[in-house]
């Protein structure tokens, strides 16, 4: 390769960082997502655009390892037992979407005047969901293992596997008779014997082949063995015609369980994170303009007509399998999009004789406007639905609550503080917004409710007027203090306790007149000096003393910190030490057998 060819790649590399880099943290600044922001970076400098990019399908078959990793993240998580679980949910539910909403989007294209295998194809592309938009909103979200993003999970692992049967069909519906003339067992048959290698490999293979590798302590060939069995279990997924997230799925379902599941995740979350971000530039530079520009009523409408018939679909099989109205519409707003499995089915038409380019250029178009609306779309589900979005079957929203305390976080740190209230008798009332942690304490009889302190409403519900304290105890420094200005102004009777993370949160706290905080690490960090102090042989009641005398001294910093004296507090700080007392050996415990 010449040098000159080698630093345009290399320009083309630096490129397409620095519009992620730039892109992503504006449109999350504006609560709009990652997602859109890279999205909005490769449209702005691919081909229709600044035209830094020319061919964005060559970046998209190699961003397509973003979506193949992520996969096998997911699959790590999901134990086999795990998936056998869900398996009513993946072949009851997912099936049934994929179904219903492949015969209204059909219904629309026969509608429409397209011939009936055009409109099959077309709407069967669009029920095939965006796969990476959808896990990363949910990761974003905390959501994924929630069991509402377990069963999103579900449905996008049938149409995962629904892939190889519409090939198939595309095949049979091709008016090119060796297109049709190929077999459809042959094609089942390659598909079932991927499955089965992959399945046999990582139940009884890969374990050992991981212990060989870690007993050589060189991580470098442990990480190059994660991307191996990653990268190989796609690649025969493909060759059996499933796909490579599949199969990447897969890989991860086995290896769930193995002792080596954490360090396999920490090696392929890097290449994870950058891959699937270059997918989404890519299906930002494959929007045509051109196509856009010229037939812009046909395509917006598209859009408009398949994603609100797509939602009615997914709408109406939610409610039919018993979802609540919120999760029915969260799902409804996650996933009435098309995915980039449409990519694949349509080119494959287009191969077969069915779609013509102008007609593939259309549709992908409408797809990937509809994989760009989706986070907007998620983001207004607080506005579309404002208490009920939230709510996850089996657990209680906050509402009409009452009680002496209200608590706000149920962590590690919330549970601890609510046991001396608990033991005394006080009623508390405790909400938090981890449907996991939820659901974890209801098991050991804390009855938790679904709410978001930052909000008002939920605080008026969750009985904030009526409380005489309200504890502050969640994980989150913006949100504290946000629940600290909501709940000073609106309820002033209420006393307001407040868990700070260190010096900076507390300051900002204490301008805002909280009545007690407490910072999370200072109180065990001290209690753990005195007990060194003590180890070393300086008496427990003057160790006591040095451990009262510092805390006395930091909150006299605080003070004169909150007052702006912070070059006072610092010169208190290395001033008029605690003067120490010479230090003794330890006496040399005695021996069992002495006195």
């Amino acid at each position: 390769m010449s040098v000159e060819a080698g630093s345009e790649q290399l320009v083309r590399v630096v490129v397409l960082l620095g519009a992620g880099v730039v892109a992503v943290p504006l449109f999350k600044r504006l609560g709009l997502g990652s997602v859109l922001g890279y999205l909005a970076a490769g449209l702005a400098i691919g081909p229709f655009g600044l035209g830094l990019f020319s061919d964005p399908q060559a970046i998209l078959h190699v961003a397509e390892l973003g979506v193949v990793m992520f996969l096998f993240v997911i699959g790590l998580e999901m134990q086999p037992t795990r998936l056998w679980s869900l398996r009513r949910q993946i072949f009851g539910l997912g099936l049934a979407q994929v179904v219903a909403c492949g015969a209204l989007l059909t219904g629309v294209g026969v509608l429409a005047g397209l011939n009936t295998p055009v409109a099959f194809v077309a709407a069967m592309g669009f029920v095939m969901t965006s796969t990476a938009t959808v896990m990363l909103i949910l990761d974003e979200r905390g959501e994924t293992a929630s069991p509402r993003g377990q069963k999103v999970v579900s449905i996008l692992l049938l149409e995962d596997l629904a892939i190889v049967p519409l090939l198939a069909i595309v095949a049979m519906l091709s008016p090119n008779e060796a297109a049709a003339g190929v077999s459809t067992w042959k094609t089942v048959a390659l598909a079932l014997s991927a499955v089965a290698i992959v399945t046999v490999a990582g139940r009884w293979l890969l374990n050992p082949l991981f212990r060989v590798l870690a007993a050589s302590h060189a991580r470098e060939v442990m990480t190059a063995a994660a991307l191996l069995v990653v990268l190989g279990a796609a690649l025969l997924m493909q060759f059996g015609g499933l796909s490579m997230a599949m199969g990447a799925f897969l890989a991860g379902v086995m290896l769930s369980e193995s002792t080596f599941r954490h360090q396999l995740e920490a090696d392929i979350e890097p290449f994870r994170g950058i891959l699937l971000g270059l997918f989404f530039l890519g299906v930002g530079m494959a929007l045509d303009l051109g196509i856009f520009v010229t037939h812009w009523p046909q395509v917006l409408g598209g859009v408009a007509v398949f994603m609100v018939v797509k939602a009615v679909g997914i709408y109406g099989v939610g409610r039919l399998f018993g979802a609540s109205h919120s999760d029915s519409l969260h799902r409804m707003v996650l996933m009435a999009q098309g995915g980039e499995f449409a990519f694949v089915l349509y080119s494959t038409a287009v191969a077969a004789g069915l779609l013509d380019g102008p007609a593939n250029a259309a549709l992908t178009a409408i797809v990937i406007l509809s994989m760009a609306l989706t986070p907007l779309a998620v983001g207004g589900l607080r506005w579309m639905l404002p208490r009920g979005a939230a709510k996850v079957e089996g657990i209680d929203e906050a509402a009409g609550l009452s009680g002496s305390v209200l608590m706000i976080g149920f962590g590690r740190f919330g549970q601890v503080a609510s046991q001396a209230l608990l033991a005394r008798g006080v009623k508390v009332s405790i909400i938090d917004m981890d449907t996991e942690m939820i659901q974890s304490a209801e098991s050991f009889g804390f009855k938790v409710y679904y709410g978001d302190g930052s909000r008002l409403d939920v605080l008026h519900a969750s009985g904030a007027a009526t409380a005489l304290a309200i504890a502050i105890c969640v994980d989150n420094k913006e949100a504290a203090l946000k629940i600290v200005e909501l709940a000073r102004h609106s309820f002033p009777q209420a006393k307001l306790l407040v868990r700070a993370f260190d010096r900076g949160h507390a300051l900002e706290l204490m301008s805002k007149n909280v009545d007690f905080l407490v910072r999370e690490t200072f109180a065990g960090a001290s209690e753990f000096g005195e007990a060194a102090l003590r180890a070393i042989g300086v008496p427990p009641h003057e160790a006591a003393g040095i451990a009262a005398e510092v805390l006395r001294r930091d909150e006299e910093r605080l003070a004169l910190q909150m007052t702006g004296g912070i070059k006072a507090g610092l010169e208190l700080m290395h001033s008029n030490r605690v003067k120490p007392t010479p230090l003794t050996k330890p006496a040399r415990p005695a021996r069992p057998d002495a006195g």
